[in-house]
């Protein structure tokens, strides 16, 4: 079997069905993960066939896996798009990215052209494609089968004779990586029903299903839309949260002790937390996608999304609060400050800089007149702002603020009152990582430290 796409899905779907194994604990699939031929993609490439991940990550299960699929041979990384010539299985893996006109969303659809374009040109009669990347509901309709149908054609194969189904990941990175898809819920269906059984059948071989049951709706688009409906849905949840951190900051409440009372209700348990914002690659375009397609495949001029878009507003936006924040703690001005931001990730335990709220915050103190330091456990170059970043955590000393960005599992464990003394440096914790503890040690010793989604002093 094939993934198309070595990224951040795509690299571990390719683990994740390597260690897959039949009744008898023999592999039950050699697979081959193919990437385009640029710097990026020989670069991941190299990496799985030296049995190492391509992505920092701190999942051990994942590491462990991949260090098996290596032992067994049974995992191996190309640019060689040939290989989709003998693929039984082909999952499709590639980013699908969305362009703003105006604040009019655009889909951007040749990425995934090329890419249906060049397995319909190759794959075996019988095989099953399974699209696993997130698109816009209508999508494998509407585009995808009619380009595969095209390509099919072309080679005088008849429109049925490749399966086509959707079901999409769920994966998160972190320290239960693998397990986000080999322990945990899918949704799926096929364009005809022996395509839907052909998912059904391959799913059941990688998946815990006894734990966790797979879910068939009744068509393709169906599955594009529960993926980018919960995307949205989670989006909107954070969006909601931003307005009352913003008011319990104000009047001088801590939203964190009112949010865990909340919780205690099972139908609101799922309610977000406050933080310095959304990044990553899904919950910062998802909610645009529906609004897409609804006009430019459907021609549903008269339907709007005004929630859908109103996250999205408020989302992108998040990060300038805490920015502000910052300049009032700083006395009003960042002009000449240098400023340690912890934490670069949008999520714990990764390194993963794409569409990172950090990179809003930072732009904006520099802008501002700061001097910003950005340190990650994870990373030592930061892609985006083409920077090399500090191997270690600098000295807080030579700080006049502290933002903590990113809630990973060093600064949870860092000694913030040891490591913060003999400073007079300003603390702003847009991750809720300091304990109230840690938080009252600080202020006895003159620290100001200060935390999204609390008034002063809490």
């Amino acid at each position: 079997m094939c993934v198309q796409g070595l990224g951040f899905v795509g690299a571990a779907m390719a683990v994740a069905v390597a260690q897959a194994r039949t009744p008898e604990g023999i592999a039950a699939y050699q697979v081959v993960g193919v990437d385009l031929p640029t710097p990026d993609g020989h670069a991941r490439v190299d990496a799985l066939n030296e049995g190492v991940f391509p992505f920092p990550t701190s999942d051990k299960k994942m590491v462990t896996a991949l260090t098996e699929a290596h032992e067994v041979e049974n995992l191996r990384a190309t640019t060689d798009s040939s290989v989709f010539q003998s693929a039984d299985v082909a999952i499709v893996d590639i980013p699908l990215d969305i362009d703003f006109l105006d604040d009019d969303p655009q889909l951007e659809m040749s990425s995934l052209e090329k890419a249906i374009r060049t397995i319909g040109r190759q794959i075996p009669k019988g095989s099953l494609i399974i699209v696993e990347t997130t698109v816009p509901p209508g999508t494998c309709k509407k585009f995808v089968l009619p380009v595969l149908e095209e390509e099919l054609r072309k080679r005088n194969l008849d429109n049925n004779v490749v399966h086509l189904a959707v079901s999409f990941e769920r994966v998160m990175p972190g320290a239960h990586y693998l397990d986000s898809i080999i322990n945990f819920w899918r949704v799926y269906a096929g364009h005809t029903e022996s395509a839907a059984d052909a998912c059904q059948a391959f799913l059941q071989s990688i998946v815990d299903v006894q734990r966790f049951p797979l879910t068939r709706l009744s068509s393709i688009t169906a599955v594009e839309t529960a993926k980018v409906m919960e995307n949205t849905y989670r989006a909107a949840n954070i969006a909601f949260v931003d307005e009352w951190t913003k008011y319990a900051e104000a009047v001088g409440l801590d939203l964190y002790e009112i949010i865990d009372a909340i919780r205690v209700r099972p139908t609101h348990s799922n309610i977000r937390t406050p933080g310095l914002g959304v990044g990553g690659y899904c919950l910062t375009k998802d909610p645009a996608f529906t609004p897409a397609v609804a006009k430019q495949v459907f021609g549903l001029n008269e339907l709007e999304f005004p929630f859908s878009k109103l996250a999205l507003k408020v989302n992108s936006n998040m990060p300038r609060h805490s920015v502000n924040r910052l300049v009032n703690l700083l006395e009003g001005s960042c002009i000449g400050k240098s400023i340690l931001v912890l934490g670069l990730s949008y999520r714990q335990d990764i390194g993963d800089t794409r569409y990172s709220p950090v990179e809003v915050l930072v732009r904006d103190l520099e802008s501002l007149g700061a001097q910003v330091t950005v340190y990650d456990p994870y990373l030592d170059y930061w892609p985006e702002m083409d920077r090399p970043l500090p191997i270690k955590i600098p000295d807080a000393d030579g700080a006049d603020a502290v933002v903590i960005a990113t809630p990973h599992h060093e600064f949870k464990i860092l000694n913030f009152p040891k490591w913060l003394s003999n400073t007079r440096t300003v603390v702003l914790d847009t991750a809720n990582v300091v304990s109230a503890d840690e938080r009252m040690i600080c202020r006895n010793s003159g620290i100001r430290i200060e935390s999204i989604g609390r008034g002063d002093g809490l």
